[in-house]
């Protein structure tokens, strides 16, 4: 039998590295893909209440800009907890516009799954390996 627990420290820069990567990417993709995104965001059935609020091109932009940082942060461990409390705070809204929907089942506990990551990092900071002393 393996004792898993000999590797415990390397959980969590695993973890932060492979939950970062997924707002990383997924931040470059509103600027790289932008049109295809936005087109998204207007088939929402909560387009009109985001159109209320501002424009949605200024939303995706910002929450790309909120990714991509914020991701980079928690990937290294840099204001570990700041950084997850920014991704939590910009993801919950993205789900509500476009994963709570007619048949986002999948998507919509995705998102969900991570934000429960998100809430690990923000309670627990970034653990071993990280460049934060906010970390801890």
């Amino acid at each position: 039998m393996i004792d898993f627990r000999a590797y415990e420290k390397f959980s969590d820069p695993i973890f932060r590295v492979s939950l970062s990567l997924i707002f990383i990417i997924g931040g470059l993709g509103h600027f790289g893909r932008h049109e295809m995104m936005l087109q998204r965001v207007e088939t929402s059935p909560w387009f009109d209440l985001v159109s209320s609020l501002g424009q949605p091109s200024f939303f995706l932009y910002l929450s790309g800009i909120v990714f991509c940082i914020a991701g980079v942060g928690l990937m290294l461990g840099l204001f570990t907890r700041l950084s997850a409390l920014a991704l939590f705070l910009t993801l919950i809204p993205i789900t509500f516009v476009i994963h709570i929907a007619p048949d986002h089942t999948g998507p919509l506990f995705k998102n969900v799954a991570i934000l429960g990551g998100l809430v690990h990092f923000m309670v627990r900071g970034g653990g071993w390996c990280s460049l934060s002393k906010y970390s801890h």
